[in-house]
């Protein structure tokens, strides 16, 4: 079985709308927005998930084409299963939690590797990227008022994670800014030989 990729759902999805060679993929994931919600800014990372693809069998080569103006294109067209496939990925992405490990939540899991002040500064770096990041949001949900709302659920979720982790990001930066979280080394080592489990016995 296919292991479900989400560039990999993204290609499935433009080829169920027509064939298409590598090239007008990349520039519709940008016209659409998709590369927002996939890491695209290379291409050779499109052509390496439609080499995967093509290998699974859910996704063929239909033509080559060459012209005078372009060098050669090859044309790839979604399969039966791979229609099948990507409705399964959809279908499980839409309902499977838990699955992702961010490294925004293991840094901080060990924020106490950094003082207090240095910690804040990072953070309060993170609060001005998240904003900005949510300002272009508003303004394309702002520019976008004619397009349908199906076609900008994508930013709708951007939208409302950007809000809550911006939220959070201040609280913890404020409480860091007030002392109400704070922590220095003794403190560390008091706790790590308090949370010392206990030898196995052999």
């Amino acid at each position: 079985m296919a292991q479900r990729s989400t560039l990999g759902l993204i290609v499935l999805g433009l080829l169920t709308e027509e064939p298409m060679h590598v090239y007008r993929m990349h520039k519709l994931i940008e016209r659409y927005g998709k590369n927002r919600v996939v890491n695209v800014r290379r291409r050779a990372s499109l052509y390496q998930t439609i080499d995967r693809l093509t290998r699974l069998g859910l996704v063929e080569v239909l033509q080559r084409q060459s012209t005078d103006s372009h060098p050669d294109r090859t044309v790839y067209a979604i399969t039966d299963l791979g229609r099948e496939t990507a409705e399964r990925w959809l279908r499980e992405m839409l309902r499977t939690t838990g699955g992702e490990f961010p490294e925004f939540a293991a840094a901080i899991s060990v924020l106490v590797g950094l003082p207090p002040d240095i910690a804040r500064k990072e953070l309060e770096t993170r609060a001005h990227a998240l904003a900005a990041a949510l300002a272009e949001v508003e303004s394309t949900l702002k520019a976008s008022r004619e397009v349908p709302p199906l076609f900008l659920l994508e930013e709708g979720y951007r939208r409302a994670m950007l809000t809550a982790e911006l939220d959070w990001v201040r609280g913890l930066v404020e409480d860091l800014r007030q002392g109400r979280l704070t922590w220095d080394e003794p403190w560390r080592r008091a706790i790590a030989a308090a949370l010392e489990p206990p030898e196995e016995e052999t």
